[in-house]
């Protein structure tokens, strides 16, 4: 037990809820150890974020944590038992969807209190809380264009412009050897679209070779896209290659700059402000300090008219029925149950995480199959009412929570986000993470203190003061959302300061090759 544990006097276990059968461990505890809460003594030596029996449990009965089944006992389990994959099965959990049984409606903060923040307003009537131009790519052969010519604006070759807040390209693996159409055609040109229409990007320059599937004309009409000052095209077959393709692309982006620089920043209401949550690197402590600490975080920006958006549709699996309970109306929470059967039925047979084992590190972290997983990273979505479930990439325009179907794999699922219209990225990581994003910076909260301070050039907020008993998850939540409102006003998160978030821009790859 270190100091800062000594000195706050903290139980080494925490009990979730008064009706649980375990209790999750603080720190590393030794077999032996004394549990006076739950009147037992500790059997195995019990990693941190790991769990114990609080009481004996029969094979086969539910384990439950924050009253959620988690799993089944493989066998009979005394109390003080060491809980986990080894002996805790996945099964199927019967769910109840009770569409809007408990829906309430929010309480919202008047328009004259509610938060400002620092903000760019775009003609749109949206703000940006960043300024970048964009060089994007409508298929992979224009990478290295897009890169070089990115490349060019150096901080020094910027001075001129302070308000752009850099030349980022956007580059990926796909635009070429899949359908011309279809839904893998209409993803990748709604994200590369919503990119190019999101609050925080200034101007874009698409460039195309001329041979892609995905057909630079049919894109611009599909995505209602028109040429001017602050959109421009490069063909590099019509420019005569690839050295006059960065040439040409470079006077572009410079005949673009002081447009995108004529903005200032301004008090914006924080109801301006579209989330996306994200989770990775989960352990046994996201769902009881992070997640949830975000959750109150964005309980409160519902109330001031924000809007969070909580994804990674197979990462809620198990505990959607938390989610349909609270939707506005039936036909949303069906839809959530229409994307979660799409899911199950894409990976049935598959050695995937919807099928019950979770990653190696998540596993390690004491989280012991996906529906344990699933109930931590749902407490982002705090308590607020589920406004409305969007498909990968589709614009955001209900205020409040709402939910975009995407996979669990944090870039992909972050880019979907950001499609949609998001200005900032939360990401709740227990094993740490070096992820970042553009052009909607990233904040990460660690869920304990001995990995915060491991990473702390990496982390920006702390949330294992919750599992220290400094601070209670309320608490942590209004800290969260008074941070979230200095980074929107321009201050620099950790991964922009480490310079992330070109390399993350993943579009969901889903589709045929040729």
């Amino acid at each position: 037990m270190n100091d800062q544990m000594t000195r706050a006097n903290v139980n080494p276990f925490i009990r979730l809820d008064p009706l649980d059968n375990v209790v999750v461990a603080r720190m590393p505890v030794q077999a032996g150890t004394p549990v006076p809460s739950e009147n037992t003594v500790t059997l195995h030596d019990v990693p941190s974020g790991h769990k114990i029996a609080a009481c004996f449990i029969a094979k086969g009965e539910a384990v439950r944590k924050y009253n959620t089944v988690i799993g089944y006992a493989s066998e009979d389990l005394p109390p003080g038992t060491w809980m986990h994959s080894h002996n805790i099965l996945f099964d199927a959990v019967e769910k109840d969807y009770a569409f809007s049984k408990n829906y309430v409606p929010t309480e919202y903060v008047p328009q004259a209190e509610r938060a400002t923040f620092q903000g760019i307003r775009r003609a749109d009537g949206r703000a940006g809380t960043r300024n970048y131009v964009g060089v994007f790519v409508l298929g992979n052969t224009g990478g290295t264009a897009a890169r070089k010519i990115a490349a060019w604006f150096t901080p020094d070759r910027l001075a001129d412009y302070p308000m752009v807040d850099g030349v980022a390209p956007f580059i990926h693996q796909m635009g070429d050897g899949m359908e011309r159409s279809g839904e893998p055609m209409a993803l990748l040109r709604r994200t590369l679209g919503g990119y190019i229409r999101n609050p925080n990007s200034a101007a874009s320059l698409i460039i195309a070779s001329g041979m892609e599937s995905n057909d630079l004309e049919e894109f611009l009409v599909e995505q209602g896209l028109r040429r001017g000052p602050t959109l421009r095209t490069l063909v590099i077959g019509d420019e005569g290659g690839l050295r006059r393709s960065v040439e040409a692309g470079i006077v572009q982006v410079k005949e673009m700059l002081p447009a995108a620089n004529a903005v200032a920043r301004e008090p914006v209401s924080a109801e301006y402000l579209t989330i996306g949550m994200q989770c990775g690197g989960s352990d046994g402590f996201s769902g009881l300090s992070a997640n949830p600490a975000l959750g109150a975080a964005m309980d409160i920006l519902v109330r001031h008219g924000g809007t969070p958006i909580l994804s990674e549709t197979s990462e809620i699996f198990g505990v959607e029925h938390t989610l349909t309970a609270r939707a506005v109306t039936p036909e949303v929470g069906q839809k959530l149950v229409d994307r979660m059967s799409w899911w199950l039925a894409y990976n049935e047979g598959r050695d995937c995480q919807i099928n019950g084992r979770v990653s190696p590190g998540n596993n390690a972290g004491g989280l012991a199959n996906v529906l344990e997983k699933s109930l931590g990273g749902a407490k982002k979505g705090g308590n607020s009412p589920l406004m409305e479930v969007y498909r990968y990439a589709e614009p955001v325009t209900q205020h409040g929570l709402v939910f975009m179907d995407t996979p669990g794999y944090d870039p992909a699922s972050a880019t979907g986000q950001i499609a949609g219209g998001a200005n900032m990225v939360m990401f709740t990581t227990g094993r740490g993470s070096c992820f970042g994003s553009l052009p909607a910076p990233t904040i990460k909260l660690a869920s304990n203190t001995p990995m915060y301070e491991r990473m702390v050039s990496d982390m920006d907020i702390n949330c294992g003061i919750v599992i220290d008993g400094e601070a209670t998850v309320q608490e942590m939540g209004q800290r969260i959302f008074a941070q979230l409102l200095r980074h929107a006003s321009g201050e620099r998160t950790k991964s922009e300061l480490s310079g992330m978030g070109t390399n993350e821009f993943v579009p969901w790859p889903i589709g045929v090759l040729a």
